[in-house]
């Protein structure tokens, strides 16, 4: 074992996290669940989803019988949808091919959708107990300071560099611990900002620390600046307090959920609402705007209220008028939850 590994497990027995809700039981399923949710997402913002996910579906068969209003119902808010898209088909390959197991077989894990190499590692690591190495974003993190390594980590020169990093230190004991406690070092301690490099037990040997350049490593994404566009949201509400519900193709952001229609100005928003029901005013909602990873979306929602249905949509599938209250079943995007369920009271007859 190096001498990276065990200063490091020495450290995760006193001072690594050993409660969190996946390492009990440490099973392939719900260490696979745990490790996509946590992809570019925190652990504090991933446990109640976590405990609610596998409380309606707490096995990979349950995930691979579940259809996917479901998935993404249980996903919505956490963002990056096409993980849940990609978990919810990797199941059902389990079951047809795998006998509804994860398989303990890295090749066969990297051929699942949405599995790549760390995250196969982390499942045969963590599940299986196998010598496999991980580099999360938190692992990039700590090496790339230790080993004092310049360069945005995405880069594929820089990416190799880690990888031999990240297998040269990856010890053959304790494998599932020492993954662990690698992700909570960065997660706790190797931070972002402000590292905490007087309790971290790498301080004495760690490049950064040494040289100061703590806030230099690692090397930012080179900058660019994101484009904004912009879109009209139709709220559309019958007198029953139900809303008009489209449901978005298998292309572009919030592929496959529920969301409302869109049009590219209020002239085409108008014509759009006409077709769908009899309409008399507009109420010009708060406008807001949502950061994806590549550009700013400036959101303009009109509420079109007591809105009349002006024809039958229950033959069609990405249509559908849906009660507030019934929100909760359905995948739909988190600003457009938020949206909804913020709507002004109907005005009195």
């Amino acid at each position: 074992m190096t001498t990276f590994s065990s200063a490091l497990l020495a450290w995760f027995d006193h001072h690594g996290r050993h409660d969190l809700p996946w390492q009990h039981p440490r099973d392939a399923y719900r260490v696979w669940l745990s490790e996509i949710m946590l992809q570019q997402t925190q652990v504090a913002t991933v446990i109640p989803y976590f405990l609610r996910f596998v409380a309606q579906l707490p096995a990979l068969r349950d995930l691979a019988a579940a259809d996917e209003d479901t998935v993404l119902a249980l996903w919505s808010g956490l963002g990056y949808y096409r993980r849940a898209r990609f978990l919810h088909r990797a199941a059902q390959t389990c079951v047809t091919h795998h006998n509804g197991e994860l398989p303990p077989n890295f090749d066969a894990l990297a051929e699942l959708p949405g599995i790549g190499r760390s995250t196969a590692g982390a499942i045969l690591a963590q599940a299986y107990g196998l010598r496999f190495p991980i580099l999360d974003g938190n692992v990039k993190r700590v090496l790339t300071r230790f080993h004092g390594i310049a360069g945005y980590p995405g880069e594929r020169d820089v990416e190799k560099q880690l990888w031999q990093h990240a297998d040269a230190h990856t010890p053959a004991e304790r494998t599932a611990d020492y993954t662990q406690a690698i992700m909570d070092l960065g997660a706790t301690v190797c931070v972002r900002a402000r590292p905490l490099c007087a309790v971290c037990p790498m301080q004495a040997d760690c490049v950064a620390n040494r040289d100061h350049l703590t806030a230099q490593l690692p090397t930012p994404k080179p900058g660019k600046a994101l484009p904004t566009r912009s879109t009209v949201m139709l709220v559309l509400r019958d007198i029953d307090g139900r809303v008009l519900l489209h449901k978005r193709g298998a292309q572009g952001v919030w592929s496959g959920l529920w969301s409302l229609p869109e049009a590219d100005d209020t002239d085409s928003a108008w014509r759009q609402a006409q077709h769908h029901a009899r309409i008399d005013d507009a109420l010009t909602l708060t406008p807001f705007v949502h950061v994806f990873s590549h550009y700013r979306l400036q959101i303009q929602p009109l509420l079109f209220d007591a809105a009349a249905p002006a024809l039958a949509i229950a033959d069609n599938a990405h249509l559908r008028w849906c009660a507030i209250g019934d929100l909760h079943a359905l995948g739909l995007p988190a600003p457009v939850r938020s949206l909804l369920m913020a709507l002004p009271e109907p005005a009195a007859p």
